[in-house]
């Protein structure tokens, strides 16, 4: 199939597939804290899956993929949620920038992303952009060979 882009590909599907990609490649620098951190101030406690930097990750690469640069305040925007304030009405609350900014930190020693020096923020690799798109080709086979059975 030629000229498949993550475009094509369901968001889930893709993330979880570039998630298990990433665990099963061992390059992704993994934080000594990924087991004790809570991912923002909207939560009680931290996430119960143990992969969830891996899922993390990818779902960065994914948003980085399809808005071109993007900085760690809006990672931090798009991953935060609604805190819960008893009685009183909920507000949206922004994730932790520590975690975003290390995942992207992470992201950028396998090369997949760099630093954009005009615009600020980070941008997708040619190497990590190649690597993507080869996930969601793979990813819409496997997609296509389950619709066929």
């Amino acid at each position: 199939m030629p000229g498949v882009s993550v475009r094509d590909v369901e968001a889930d599907k893709f993330i979880n597939a570039y998630a298990a990609f990433l665990k099963r490649q061992g390059k992704l620098p993994i934080p000594g804290w990924t087991d004790t951190v809570k991912t923002g101030r909207s939560k009680e406690l931290p996430p119960q899956s143990i992969d969830w930097f891996y899922v993390r990750a990818a779902a960065i690469a994914r948003h980085i993929y399809m808005r071109k640069t993007v900085g760690v305040g809006r990672m931090r925007k798009v991953h935060g949620s609604v805190k819960n304030r008893g009685v009183r009405p909920g507000h949206h609350v922004d994730a932790s920038g520590s975690v975003d900014r290390k995942v992207m930190q992470a992201l950028e020693k396998i090369n997949v992303l760099e630093q954009d020096e005009d615009k600020g923020g980070r941008r997708i690799t040619q190497s990590g952009q190649r690597d993507l798109d080869r996930i969601a080709m793979t990813t819409l086979e496997a997609e296509e060979e389950d619709d066929d059975e």
